[in-house]
C-alpha cells in the first residue's frame, strides 16, 4: 500500500491548493486594504479634520477623526515614538499569526478562512495607515443622542466581522455552512 503523497502528482497538488489559498486570503485581504485606503483618502481630501457630516441625525455621522492609539484610544496618552513602535510590531505578529491560523484552517471551513482574510487585510489597513501617519484615520461615528461608539473605519469593520466569525466558530465549534446543511 502506498502512501498518497507517493502518488505522482499529489506534492504538486497539494502545492497548488496552498497556492490557491494564499490567491484567496490576497483577493480577500487586498480588497479590504484597497476599500479601506480609499474610504480614508476620501475622507481626508473631502473633509477637513474634526469636521463632521450628519447623515442619519442622532445616530450616524461620517466624520474625520485620527486615532493615534489602538481600539477605544488605547495608550493614545503614552509617547508617541513608543506607541508607534508598539503598535507596528504587535501588527507584524498579529499578522504572522493570522497567517498561521489561516494555513492552518481546512479547506473546508470557507467561512473561517475569510474570517482570516478579513483580519489581515484589516490590519495591514490600519499599519499603513500607522507607517504613512503615525495614527489611523477614522470616520464612521455612530451614536445615540450624546452617547458615541469610538470612531472607527473599514479596517476596524472587518476586524470586527472576522474576529466575531472566529468567536463563532469557537463557541460552537462548527461554521456557518456546516450549519446551513441541517
Amino acid at each position: 500500500m502506498t502512501d498518497s503523497v507517493d502518488r505522482p502528482g499529489t506534492i504538486e497538488m497539494m502545492r497548488v491548493k496552498q497556492r490557491n489559498s494564499i490567491w484567496k486570503l490576497l483577493l480577500i485581504a487586498g480588497c479590504v486594504v484597497i476599500l479601506d485606503q480609499l474610504t480614508k483618502l476620501v475622507i481626508t481630501e473631502a473633509l477637513p479634520l474634526y469636521d463632521e457630516v450628519v447623515v442619519i441625525p442622532g445616530v450616524f455621522n461620517i466624520v474625520h477623526y485620527l486615532n493615534p492609539g489602538g481600539a477605544f484610544g488605547f495608550l493614545a496618552g503614552v509617547d508617541s515614538s513608543l506607541r508607534h513602535l508598539f503598535f507596528v510590531v504587535v501588527a507584524i505578529l498579529a499578522l504572522g499569526l493570522v497567517v498561521y491560523l489561516y494555513k492552518a484552517t481546512p479547506t473546508t471551513h470557507r467561512f473561517l478562512s475569510a474570517a482570516f482574510a478579513l483580519i489581515f487585510g484589516g490590519a495591514v489597513g490600519n499599519l499603513i495607515d500607522r507607517l504613512r501617519f503615525g495614527h489611523v484615520v477614522d470616520f464612521l461615528d455612530f451614536y445615540l443622542n450624546t452617547w458615541h461608539w469610538p470612531a472607527f473605519n473599514v479596517a476596524d469593520s472587518a476586524i470586527t466581522v472576522g474576529i466575531g466569525i472566529f468567536i463563532f466558530h469557537l463557541v460552537f465549534g462548527k461554521m456557518p455552512e456546516e450549519m446551513i446543511g441541517k
